[in-house]
């Protein structure tokens, strides 16, 4: 980087190069000129943006092509906009468009899987993406100028014929479900999350929540039927932009997609947002944070309303940036909020949200809202300043030039319009809309907007730490946070699967040492090596002492590389000793805990001596075995000789094969001495197991006790 001299350094520099003819006199000291304030800071007028001719033709198969030449680099690069989206998802399988977004282009198409399309996009440093979001669909790609050929042909075939390959459904499956289950660990997120959809509706697809049992319904079939109804030429707007000839791309496109000539019927209209009023106080209780996270507003409104400008405008003078009367208030001169801003939410087919949201202390919870709310009072009873007017203004205007700084933008904004029905100057009406707002432009439309009194207002946070209660404000309806688990489906139990079931299970029983002998284990203990699988990288190694004692009690002892961790079950509660400290055993744990003793194979074998537990057959060599509690696994036995050698079950998000192997006599019973973890179809766990003990005389007094 080229170094940077200063005016006075460069001087000074000046100055000692001269030779020293003469002393020069002195001089009084001459007073600085003062530097102007920013109000009287002028700047001159943002250059006139002036569009570039983009080339617009229709294919013969009905798709609308957009071409923009751009020589400046030589790159070449576009995108198929297409008219789907999730708002089309059915409602038992909310998701579906984001998995076929996902799995269009890790799937791979006909010709090549994804891993065979990374390889060769990666060659050439080329790029072929997709997505789709709540109202449209999006394949891009980007490649330099001497492989568009390549390139191209590839996007096509991502566009036009995705394979859909199970293991890439599987893994995309898996990453949203590992997401719903983390969805509450930023409070933000939760904050956000909840306003937006109690303000839609959870009734609507604007208010529809992904959960772990929609996941699971979506099947490879949805997806290929999903892309068939919403991937086909007229419903398709394609666009290149980049160093290229028109004269040469247009034949190019027409000879690529000569042989694309699906028809579908018309895709209907995105459905409409029902302008609901849904005030209300709403709090989610999360007590592992010392912040509390907010948002309030209501519903907002489209961008071709006329008064958008205006609302723009009076949105960035209540709570827009570092000069905004929010800022200053709230978290300026009170000091109650880390960050707070405003937004007037507004979308191109749909009504957008206004919200305000930050976070503030816990102690100032109460008091930032009402800060807030005075700041929201003020701006619709009087007029706003000169001073926040133009800055206002400026603000909104001089980022107008960002709209245009690539020819890609310029582009996707011109296509976007057309897509949305809106003028292709949509955008410069916008910028002579703002120039003209007047400070009684601003008042009307805070007074015709702004209702305080529909306010929905969501706060995430540890209500023990609030000074004053949030039922200061008003009645308080509670969040539930808790993530639906998905319910299993149980096989029929009529009279002949349960019969079949329960000899099935008597076989099992019989190869492992007999009934008798496994109703006589009142404990068991097993030291194994065990290795977690944490990546491509290797395993993480630990050695593990497992205790059980009949009919609940459990102690693990795990050694690992950063220290020992002891956990302790009781069948009710437990607790957990590690390198951290000690702590009781969270709610979340304690499930798992019981579901895996639930699993536990002594037991689990015994299921037909347990009224709680029924087992029905599936197949003759497999039962499903499940109880009151809703707790399900599927036993396979190997044919031959009646051992157990899987479970099948599912773990929070992902479905679970544990496999069991080399079993070995001890003390007249037959247990396994390796068993291996399957988490969504990738190893997680491998244990091979160097000693097991049955009825060693364990006793509670000793599992329990603290290390």
């Amino acid at each position: 980087m080229r170094r940077l001299i200063l005016p006075f350094l460069a001087a000074a520099m000046a100055l000692q190069a001269q030779p020293a003819a003469t002393k020069p006199r002195p001089q009084a000291p001459r007073r600085a000129a003062a530097l102007p304030s920013v109000p009287e800071l002028k700047f001159p007028p943002l250059r006139q943006v002036q569009m570039p001719h983009i080339e617009t033709f229709t294919l013969a198969n009905g798709m609308k092509v957009y071409l923009l030449e751009n020589h400046e680099l030589p790159l070449v690069g576009g995108f198929a906009l297409v008219r789907a989206g999730n708002l089309f998802d059915p409602r038992e399988k909310v998701g579906l468009a984001t998995i076929t977004g996902m799995t269009m282009r890790t799937g791979g198409t006909k010709k090549n899987t994804g891993d065979q399309l990374d390889e060769e996009l990666e060659n050439v440093a080329a790029s072929v993406e997709t997505f789709i979001g709540e109202t449209s669909g999006r394949v891009s790609f980007n490649t330099l100028r001497e492989n568009t050929d390549r390139v191209l042909a590839v996007f096509k075939d991502v566009l036009t014929s995705p394979e859909f390959r199970q293991d890439k459904i599987d893994l995309a499956k898996n990453q949203l479900r590992a997401g719903i289950m983390r969805r509450n660990d930023e409070p933000h997120g939760i904050a956000s999350r909840e306003f937006t959809e109690i303000i839609y509706g959870r009734d609507n697809p604007y208010g529809w929540r992904m959960e772990l049992e929609h996941v699971d319904r979506i099947q490879r079939a949805d997806l290929v039927a999903f892309h068939q109804r919403y991937f086909f030429p007229a419903n398709v707007m394609l666009a290149v932009q980049g160093d290229f000839k028109t004269a040469e791309m247009r034949p190019k496109l027409e000879q690529l997609f000569v042989d694309w000539n699906l028809k579908q019927a018309p895709v209907p209209a995105f459905p409409k947002v029902e302008a609901k009023v849904s005030p209300g106080i709403y709090l989610a209780v999360k007590k592992d944070v010392t912040q509390t996270f907010f948002s309030l507003g209501h519903l907002g409104g489209l961008l071709s309303d006329p008064n958008y400008p205006a609302l723009s405008v009076m949105v960035d003078i209540l709570g827009g940036g570092f000069s905004s009367r929010l800022f200053r208030e709230v978290r300026t001169r009170l000091g109650y909020a880390y960050h707070v801003g405003a937004r007037w939410g507004a979308n191109y087919q749909h009504a957008g949200i206004f919200g305000i949201s930050g976070s503030t202390k816990s102690v100032s919870a109460v008091d930032t809202i009402r800060a807030i709310r005075a700041e929201v009072d003020k701006i619709r009873t009087a007029a706003v300043s000169d001073q926040e007017l133009e800055t206002a203004k400026q603000s909104v205007l001089n980022s107008f030039v960002f709209n245009f700084d690539h020819p890609s933008k310029i582009l996707s904004r011109v296509v976007t319009y057309d897509y949305y029905g809106y003028p292709p100057d949509f955008i410069f009406q916008y910028q002579k809309g703002v120039a003209a707002v007047t400070k009684a432009d601003v008042l009307r439309v805070a007074k015709q907007y702004v209702h305080p009194e529909n306010f929905t207002m969501v706060s995430v946070g540890n209500p023990d730490e609030f000074k004053v209660p949030l039922t200061t404000l008003g009645a308080v309806k509670n969040i539930d946070l808790t993530i639906p688990q998905p319910k299993q489906a149980v096989s029929k139990g009529d009279p002949a699967n349960l019969a079949k079931g329960a000899q099935i299970l008597k076989r099992a029983q019989q190869a492992v040492g007999g009934a008798d002998k496994l109703a006589a284990v009142k404990d068991v203990t097993q030291v194994a090596e065990v290795t977690l699988a944490t990546g491509a990288g290797g395993g993480l190694k630990a050695k593990q002492t497992n205790q059980w004692m009949a009919p609940g009690t459990l102690r693990q002892v795990q050694e690992l590389p950063f220290g020992k961790q002891t956990v302790f079950f009781d069948g009710k509660t437990g607790w957990i000793v590690g390198p951290q400290g000690q702590a009781p055993m969270p709610g979340a744990v304690v499930k798992q805990v019981q579901d895996q003793l639930f699993r536990n194979w002594v037991t689990l074998l015994l299921s037909d001596r347990n009224s709680d537990r029924t087992v029905n057959a599936v197949g003759d060599n497999a039962v499903e075995i499940s109880d009151r509690e809703g707790n399900l696994t599927r036993l396979e036995l190997e044919p031959a000789t009646g051992l157990p050698v899987a479970q099948r079950y599912q773990m929070g998000p992902a479905a679970v094969k544990e496999t069991y192997g080399e079993w070995k006599e001890v003390a007249g019973i037959r247990a396994p001495h390796k068993i291996t973890l399957e988490q969504g179809g990738r190893k997680a766990m491998e244990a091979a197991i160097s000693e097991v003990k049955f009825n060693s005389g364990l006793t509670a007094e000793e599992l329990s006790r603290k290390p």
